[in-house]
Order: C-alpha cells, then sequence, then structure tokens
C-alpha cells in the first residue's frame, strides 16, 4: 500500500511542477486573493441576507447570488440545465409547554421546556400525547459489535423513554483501547443515538449534555429546540423516528437522578465500564407535543467545469450555504449571520472555483462546486445529493469540505478533520508543505467534527473525504492564541447572532491560504488517474470497497 502510494504522490508532484503547466497552474493560484473573499462573505454574511434561512427570503437570495456567481465564473449548470437540486423537506416547529416527572401516578417534578429540557418531534404529526413513559436509563445508548458494546442488552425499553449520556466511552475514561479513546465515533454523535433508540423500538431519548462530550453549551441544543427543524420527506412520515428527542441540562439531569438515588458523574462512570446494565429509574415522564408542519423544497447549488477527458469522473468541493435566520434576540440582535459559519466557506469554495475557470488547460476530470442546503439540520441537503449524485458515488474521487474557517490570519498548521482515515492525509501534507505548513490532528477530535459537516454524507457513502483547515497555530501569535480565539468563537459567536462579518479585525489572509491549498489538492487529483483509498481500519473502507 505504501509504495503505490509513494508512487502516486510522486505523480502527482509533477502533476502540479511540471514545466508544461506550471505557469498556468500558478495562474490559477493567483487569482485567490482576500479582496474576492472579503467581499463574498460581506454579502452572504451580511444582515441583507437576513441570516440564510430555509424557505425564507434570504434563502431565495442566497441561491440566487451562488448562482449567479457559478454563472459569472464560468461553471455550467450542474442539474440538467439547472444550478438548483430541490430537496423535499417537512418544516417542524415543536412546542411543550411542560413536562411531568410522575412515581406511581404521583407528581414528583416538572421540568421547564427549553430552559431545563429540550423536547422536540420528528415525526410528521400534529399532536404527541407522551402519557406516563416509562424512563430507562441505558448508558451510552450505543450498540457496537466491532468494539464488543451492548447498551441495550437484555434492556427493554420498547414504548418507553431511554436516557443516555452524550459522546461515548472513551472520551471518559483515556483508555485508547475503548473504542478511540478521546476521539469520537460515530457512535458518540446524537444522530446515531436517536437512530438506535428508533431502531430499539424506545418512544422518545434524551441525552445527558455536558459542554466537553457535546463540543457545546447547552445553548445549542436549546436553540436549536425553539427554532423550526429540518427533515427529508418519507414515505411514512417519519414513523420509523422516536416520537419525541431531546436534551437534559446538566442540572435538570442532576436533580432527576438525585431523586432516584445516583449521582450522573458517578453514573458515568459507572456506564463506561464494558458489561455496564442499564437500568429502570422507577420513573415516568409526560407531556404534550403540538407541531406545526409546513413541507416545501430547498435546493442544493452546484456548478460544474467539466473535464477535458475524464468528464465522468469528478473532485466535488462543498460548503453549506444555510443558517438559522432571524430568532431569538441576543444583546438586541435577531439575525443569525453565520458570517463564520458558513460565509467564511462559501467564500473559500468560489475562490476555489474562480481558480480552476482561470486554468487556460483545463482538469482531466471534471470539477464540482456544491452549496448544500440543510447542513445545519442534520446535513439533509449533502445526504439527499449523495443519494441523487451529478456523477455516480464510485467515480466521485474526493470531497473536500469546508466549514467554519476562523478569519483569524495565516496558520503553520493545516489541521485535518478525522486524521488516520485515508491517503487525503498524505495528499494535504505535500501541499501544505508547498505553503510552509505542516499538517495535524484535530485538537478538539473529541467533539466529532468530521461527523458534523457535509463531507460526511459522501464519507458514507464510501468516498473519501478531506475536511482541512488552519486552526491550531497562528503564524503571528502562536498555539495558545489560536486555541484562545476557537474557544471565544465556539462559546459567544457559534449559531448565535454574534457571528457577524466585522472589516475592522478580520484579517482573510488564512482563509486564502487554506483555499490555496483546497485548490492545489484538488488539481492534483483531476490531472491523475489516482483515487484516494481509505486507510486499513477506517469504518468507511468496506464502503467504498464495495462500490467497486
Amino acid at each position: 500500500m505504501m509504495e503505490r502510494l509513494f508512487i502516486y504522490i510522486i505523480i502527482l508532484i509533477f502533476t502540479a511542477s511540471c514545466t508544461s503547466g506550471k505557469a498556468d497552474f500558478n495562474n490559477a493560484l493567483e487569482s485567490i486573493n482576500t479582496e474576492d473573499i472579503k467581499e463574498c462573505v460581506s454579502i452572504v454574511g451580511g444582515d441583507g441576507f437576513m441570516g440564510r434561512a430555509l424557505f425564507t427570503e434570504g434563502e431565495k437570495l442566497t441561491i440566487d447570488y451562488l448562482a449567479e456567481q457559478l454563472e459569472l465564473i464560468g461553471f455550467e449548470p450542474a442539474f440538467d440545465g439547472s444550478y438548483f437540486q430541490y430537496v423535499p423537506l417537512v418544516e417542524i416547529s415543536s412546542s411543550v409547554n411542560h413536562a411531568k416527572i410522575t412515581k406511581s401516578s404521583k407528581n414528583v417534578m416538572g421540568f421547564n421546556v427549553p430552559d431545563e429540557i429540550t423536547v422536540i418531534s420528528p415525526q410528521l404529526r400534529e399532536n404527541i400525547e407522551i402519557d406516563n413513559s416509562e424512563l430507562v436509563f441505558a448508558g451510552f445508548g450505543i450498540v457496537a459489535p466491532e468494539y464488543g458494546w451492548d447498551d441495550y442488552k437484555d434492556l427493554d425499553v420498547k414504548g418507553k423513554t431511554v436516557i443516555v449520556m452524550v459522546n461515548d466511552p472513551g472520551l471518559y475514561t483515556g483508555d485508547t483501547l475503548l473504542f478511540k479513546g478521546r476521539e469520537m465515533t460515530y457512535y458518540g454523535r446524537w444522530t446515531y443515538k436517536y437512530d438506535e433508540a428508533a431502531r430499539q423500538g424506545a418512544a422518545g431519548i434524551m441525552i445527558i449534555h455536558e459542554p466537553e462530550g457535546a463540543g457545546y453549551g447547552y445553548n445549542i441544543p436549546r436553540k436549536s429546540s425553539i427554532t423550526p427543524n429540518f427533515y427529508l420527506q418519507t414515505a411514512d412520515s417519519n414513523r420509523s423516528l422516536c416520537q419525541y428527542t431531546g436534551w437534559f441540562s446538566a442540572d435538570a439531569a442532576e436533580t432527576l437522578f438525585n431523586y432516584s438515588g445516583y449521582d450522573v458523574s458517578e453514573l458515568r462512570t459507572a456506564a463506561c465500564e464494558r458489561g455496564f446494565k442499564g437500568f429502570p429509574l422507577q420513573l415516568n415522564i409526560s407531556m404534550t407535543i403540538r407541531n406545526s408542519l409546513r413541507y416545501n423544497k430547498s435546493p442544493n447549488v452546484a456548478g460544474i467545469l467539466k473535464g477535458s477527458d475524464y468528464t465522468d469522473e469528478c473532485i466535488i468541493y462543498t460548503a453549506h450555504w444555510d443558517h438559522f435566520g432571524i430568532g431569538e434576540k441576543e444583546n438586541g440582535d435577531s439575525i443569525y449571520n453565520g458570517a463564520v459559519d458558513n460565509g467564511s466557506s462559501i467564500a473559500w469554495e468560489l475562490s476555489i472555483g474562480k481558480a480552476f475557470s482561470t486554468l487556460e488547460k483545463k482538469p482531466l476530470r471534471s470539477i464540482i462546486l456544491l452549496f448544500p442546503t440543510a447542513e445545519e439540520q442534520g446535513l439533509l441537503g449533502s445526504a439527499y445529493y449523495a443519494e441523487n449524485p451529478v456523477i455516480p458515488m464510485e467515480k466521485t474521487v474526493t470531497c473536500i469540505n469546508n466549514d467554519a474557517i476562523l478569519p483569524i490570519g495565516r496558520m503553520k498548521d493545516v489541521t485535518i478533520i478525522g486524521y488516520g482515515q485515508s491517503d487525503l492525509d498524505s495528499l494535504t501534507a505535500i501541499a501544505a508543505a508547498q505553503q510552509d505548513r505542516y499538517i495535524t490532528p484535530d485538537p478538539d477530535a473529541h467533539a466529532g467534527m468530521y461527523f458534523r459537516s457535509d463531507h460526511f454524507s459522501f464519507a458514507a457513502r464510501g468516498v473519501p473525504s478531506l475536511y482541512a483547515k488552519g486552526t491550531a497555530d497562528s503564524r503571528e501569535h502562536g498555539k495558545e492564541w489560536a486555541a484562545a480565539q476557537v474557544k471565544d468563537y465556539i462559546e459567544n459567536r457559534y449559531h448565535r447572532p454574534a457571528d457577524n462579518y466585522d472589516p475592522a479585525i478580520w484579517n482573510f489572509e488564512g482563509m486564502a491560504e487554506d483555499a490555496v491549498l483546497g485548490f492545489t489538492i484538488g488539481y492534483n487529483l483531476a490531472n491523475s488517474r489516482f483515487f484516494p483509498e481509505w486507510k486499513s481500519g477506517s469504518e468507511f473502507k468496506k464502503l467504498r470497497e464495495g462500490r467497486k
């Protein structure tokens, strides 16, 4: 395997540096500039686009802008003459006034929604009655045969409500042999836990929040529960999903478990032990959920630059266009502009597209620029595209994605989210070295970012996918400063109205450098016959091999 990779890497280096194409390649690189990036972010991340929410005027402004930009840089419509692929969605607004906990038909306590617990229903029903649903603690809510782990073994949860810990056991033990240690596996994601509870027949599932395991504060699920949530339209109206899903705040969970004689921290430690058995709490939960349903379609936006020789193969770039629109006020501001998340990456992707269109000699393989919808709602747009692609998944060479590039200047590092998964690590190292940069694994791998952005929809279909950006080591200020900037963004601006475009303090040079990196990697792949592969041990390797 290493010999094969070495040979192809040499070919790729030669492709980018050969005399006949060097001037063309360098000219394309020079087309990437901070002024274009700044202008793009100022538009899509400004108040005029009203937070880019689905089914709003902000959506129309955004998708029209993207289509115009794709046409301007010479990318053809990707979807049978259209830049738009309409994704059938349903918008659900769930309301719950109070959640009542009972024991032996007597009221024990109540929780305020959404300040103490969050509750939403994914089912396409207007009224959901939860009447004395038994509460069952199910550890981490994981069934993972390859790790010899089954939290549901001998546990009857049919028609009941399961309560589970966030993340997976490896995070809390420090044991590198337990799952992946501190690096979150997909079993730690809330989406997996919701799906597994439904497979087990549970009526509902509640996750116990804590910031390290979730990767964000309780304000994030709280905010999500009071804004509309979106789902793909399904033939069974989502009846295969739990009737309701949600989160306990740390304090609410402590109150609940203390009543039953348990300490949450001690219980978390116990649940990390192999063979831990879940148990009923001898408590029931009751509530009425009112759903307001709205059916509509929201578009993925994509353009294609067809390859000169291998039109039926592609490199695809992704950066979601959606955010949260206008919502709950914070400090007098109610517009969730998402200037960093994900205006930064929209600009990154358009800059890369412009570089490809600048080439006099078009790449051998096709290039697709995809801007998915509904990423913030669970990667729905990219999941729909992966099921309905322009070019089949087995001919999609790689997906190169970005999300929320902080405007803090040039970085020494290239942080690879999901480092160790595929050949793309080595290809990224080569491109990084050309910028005098080094690659590093995600320092916050416990937050599970590899499962939280659009590249994951491609990885789940077997396509080796890359999510990489400078984030950990500022050229000017160093590592501690960079870590402080990331922490400040997550705690104070992420998914909040404060994620605003601010030209007075933003430094766009790092975004431009990351765009050069992304273009270089894609250029090398687009002008070769190399198909990156998953590394041995990757959970995605069998998916790619099964499609050949």
